[in-house]
């Protein structure tokens, strides 16, 4: 009997494997001389990804210097998306644990996506410290911002929320409660305004848990004999949206780079000690949950921009950031730009019927403060001018979970708006004699500065935008 081949000394024949390797997206698995998967991976392109541990930065690398030595052999999954690849990674991670996946095993470390099954409603979370019992878990996951964002991706397809609400379907006062943002970008069904029944969110959240579980292909040929039979029974708008469900779910595989669709997992503030610290420090009467921010940039009065950006729960939006170009005014008036811009963000949110933020910020002093005042619509002006706010008004969506649902006449505050200086970073407030002066190591101030610091640095990406097309000649 012929002596079985010994393995390779050195990971060379690996490398040169990994020349075969395809470049779509996939999951890589490294071998021991013994067969044994030490490592998996995830890549967006295969052969990029799993050939880059063969090039010499790599040996010497702390983070892989152990690795790379070891490899012997390589093989590869493909998957039909970056976001398939990021699930089927973590569920090799959880059978085999692999060797230097093994930090994966501390729960308290690397995220889970965790779906409440026994709500009504089910909730989906990103966590690093999981439920005992009552919920479905997916992952570890190695990387949290590619999770974040594919929960983004997967939320806009699958339409589930992510809100603390505990909702009862038998109690009627959730008919009068105003649902986020999330719900007017089209990325919540809003069964917190039971806009969608118990039986059809569950039916999207096992969809999505299929999703997860790997059941691609056969989710997406039964979703198209549903849309088939919505059809011959001239269910015209069931099969419409099975049919707008599916290419959601086809076009995942589109979506971009994961880690586009988030923030960074650093943040300059403790987000929630910020929010805290403004509802104590503005006498708020709950906490604010939605934050938009307005600058303007120029260059001597040409190209004028204004950014808005958008906070939630104290982190970036990035989907609610919007941009634009200032019209009506000339030269470098500041003042009549802030104007221009807040008077058009609440126009839309009138004639979208979106709700407005619980704050506004706007960068400047007293005469940008003003300004924007007075762009507001006049009876929330005046009830900020005044302080009459006894008018019905937008109330706030995301209370803590176990509070009974408000109706939107009840009145709960309308949006407070402020401003913030630079250099003395004092803080303007309608109707108050002096500005108020925070501490410089207040959570609630960073929160604001990290809110004008981003509306600034979006704005002046747009304004060179505009000013190299210009000088471009385009």
């Amino acid at each position: 009997m012929a002596d079985e081949p010994s393995p390779p000394s050195d990971n060379s024949s690996a490398a040169e494997k990994v020349r075969s390797f395809p470049q779509t997206p996939g999951v890589y698995l490294m071998k021991d001389g013994a067969g044994r998967v030490i490592y998996v991976g995830k890549a967006k392109n295969l052969r990029a990804r799993a050939g880059s541990y063969f090039l010499p930065a790599a040996a010497e690398d702390p983070r892989t210097a152990r690795l790379v030595p070891e490899i012997r052999d390589i093989d590869y999954l493909e998957a039909e998306s970056e976001i398939d690849a990021l699930l089927m990674e973590a569920r090799l991670i959880k059978d085999i644990l692999p060797k230097y996946n093994r930090d994966l095993r501390d729960d308290k470390t690397f995220p889970y996506l965790e779906i409440y099954t026994r709500e009504d409603f089910p909730r989906v979370r990103l966590t690093r410290q999981p439920m005992a019992r009552g919920t479905k878990l997916y992952g570890p996951f190695t990387n949290p911002r590619a999770l974040r964002g594919a929960i983004q991706l997967l939320q806009k397809t699958f339409k589930f929320r992510t809100c603390s609400l505990d909702i009862d379907e038998s109690d009627p006062r959730w008919r009068w409660f105003r649902p986020c943002l999330l719900a007017s970008i089209h990325q919540c069904s809003a069964p917190c305004n039971l806009r969608i029944s118990k039986q059809e969110y569950r039916k999207a959240v096992r969809r999505l848990q299929r999703f997860l579980e790997g059941d691609r292909r056969k989710l997406l040929a039964e979703m198209r004999e549903e849309m088939a039979a919505a059809a011959k029974d001239l269910h015209f708008e069931e099969a419409a949206r099975l049919r707008d469900e599916i290419e959601m779910i086809e076009s995942l595989d589109q979506c971009g780079k994961l880690e586009t669709h988030v923030q960074p997992e650093v943040f300059p503030i403790d987000p929630k000690k910020g929010v805290a610290g403004l509802q104590r420090v503005l006498r708020l009467e709950r906490r604010p949950r939605t934050i938009e921010g307005i600058d303007i940039a120029h260059t001597a009065g040409t190209a004028t921009v204004a950014s808005l950006v958008q906070f939630i729960d104290g982190l970036p939006f990035k989907p609610g950031y919007r941009r634009m170009k200032i019209r009506g005014v000339e030269g470098p008036d500041d003042v009549a730009s802030i104007h221009e811009a807040v008077a058009r963000r609440f126009h839309h949110l009138r004639t979208a019927g979106e709700a407005p933020p619980d704050i506004l910020l706007i960068d400047g002093g007293p005469g940008q403060l003003n300004a924007a005042l007075a762009a507001l619509p006049d009876k929330a002006s005046h009830a900020r001018q005044t302080g009459l706010e006894d008018e019905p008004s937008f109330n706030d969506p995301h209370e803590s979970s176990g509070q009974s649902p408000v109706p939107a006449a009840s009145g709960v505050g309308l949006t407070t708006v402020l401003a913030l200086a630079k250099r003395e970073e004092m803080v303007y407030l309608p109707g108050s004699p002096a500005p108020l002066q925070l501490s410089r190591h207040s959570y609630a101030l960073r929160l604001l500065q990290y809110v004008r610091d981003e509306a600034h640095r979006f704005a002046q990406h747009y304004h060179h935008i505009l000013r190299r097309q210009s000088q471009m000649g385009e």
